[in-house]
């Protein structure tokens, strides 16, 4: 088996009726199981699909949806009766350690130093890590704050990209070049309304993938408020290749088209 994709959640900026935060398991020969985010809810759907002592987490950035069931993870690692007992990596965005450590303190005002269960590691832009078997390749996008999409390529060249949460860029575009499969966010429908350099629409989702030339187009981070069957529609107005929203424990697999 190669490398496979599993939506541990992918409601958009909120946790869902039907669907924990963002959260995405990333499993390959070799490789430790890598967790892609992990906002409210993540931490029971991962208990379905691995042992939470085992993971590497890879954070796109620290807004709450992507970020806050963390602290979950930590007292899991710490007080479970069969603790972890190598430390994981988590990587993300320069302030990862102090923000995490603030959500995770039981006092206000204290940081949690939390180097006993994992060792942070910080992103730079453009420059790849080695995880298993596994090259991941983060890229600066537009958001509001420190925020990377990623470029997970196995050693058959297979390549899974994921935005983050981003608006429209170059970036974005140079990141899912060639990607077998593209998971990206479309949080809102193309309305003039919309804050800029927020999300993406389903148009610009699906502009994006047309762009970079990607296999799949797999849509995720959808609120609750928005229409998924418009988000849809708009993509496919503009991307000729497979469309589809993800859902909750979906799984796919990536190979080399």
């Amino acid at each position: 088996m190669g490398v496979r994709v599993t939506v541990l959640g992918c409601s958009g900026s909120v946790v869902g009726p039907d669907s924990p935060a963002s959260g995405y398991l990333v499993t390959a020969p070799d490789t430790p199981p890598l967790v892609l985010d992990f906002g409210g809810g993540v931490l029971g759907a991962l208990q379905r699909h691995a042992d939470p002592n085992s993971v590497h987490v890879l954070l796109s950035h620290l807004h709450a949806d992507h970020c806050l069931d963390l602290p979950g993870l930590f007292v899991w690692r710490r007080y479970h009766p069969s603790p972890a007992t190598e430390r994981g990596v988590v990587y993300g965005p320069a302030n990862t350690w102090a923000r995490l450590g603030a959500a995770s303190s039981p006092e206000g005002g204290e940081i949690d130093d939390f180097s006993d269960i994992f060792d942070i590691r910080h992103f730079v832009d453009n420059q790849a890590v080695e995880i298993g078997s596994l090259t991941i390749v983060p890229r600066l996008v537009c958001h509001p704050t420190e925020s990377y999409g990623m470029r997970i390529t196995d050693p058959s060249g297979a390549t899974l990209v994921y935005s983050g949460d981003t608006g429209y860029c170059d970036a974005l575009i140079d990141l899912a070049r060639g990607a077998d499969v593209f998971l990206c966010e479309a949080s809102w429908t193309h309305d003039p309304s919309r804050p800029p350099r927020l999300h993406l629409s389903g148009t610009e989702a699906g502009r994006a993938a047309a762009n970079a030339g990607v296999r799949e187009l797999l849509l995720t981070h959808i609120p609750p408020w928005t229409s998924r069957e418009d988000v849809i529609s708009e993509a496919k107005a503009e991307f000729d290749g497979p469309v589809h929203a993800v859902v909750a424990n979906e799984a796919f697999d990536i190979t080399r088209g």
